[in-house]
Order: structure tokens, then sequence, then C-alpha cells
């Protein structure tokens, strides 16, 4: 499934990446790598979303399922160089 989910990258002093999402508190990971940070936030969604399920707790009105047809808009982290 595709949600649509606020994601919040964090640059670390030490290095990486911290990853929060203001709709979803349990939704915490990190990556050494924006790339790795993003692969890190798919995971940690998909564990968030199994939690939900698992407590019979609905997923926040924000996080829409968005159906594959649809078209998606995305502001997108690219690290260069």
């Amino acid at each position: 499934m595709i949600y649509r989910v606020p994601l919040t990258f964090t640059p670390q002093p030490e290095g990486g990446y911290t990853v929060t999402s203001t709709a979803l508190p349990e939704l915490v990971t990190e990556g050494d790598t924006l790339t790795e940070a993003q692969e890190n936030a798919r995971d940690a969604l998909a564990a968030v979303v199994e939690l939900y399920a698992d407590l019979g707790r609905p997923l926040p009105l924000m996080i829409l399922h968005a159906a594959e047809a649809d078209s998606i808009e995305s502001n997108t982290l690219v690290e260069v160089g």
C-alpha cells in the first residue's frame, strides 16, 4: 500500500539523519545517508501501520492511503556528491 506521510529528516551533528513524523509520533528511525534514512523510514512506517492494526487503532486521517493509480506529489530529498 502507498501512504502519504509527512516525514522530517533532521541532520545529526555526528552525521546521518534522524527521521520522525508529526502525524505518527511512533515513527522514529535514522540512517547514515539520506538514502538509508528513506529506506529505514519505509520499514518504520510498515511497523507503525502494523502496530496500529494490532491495537485496533485507525491511522490518523492525514495518513491517507493513496491508490496506486493516483498521481502523487512528493518533495524528495536527493543527496548529490
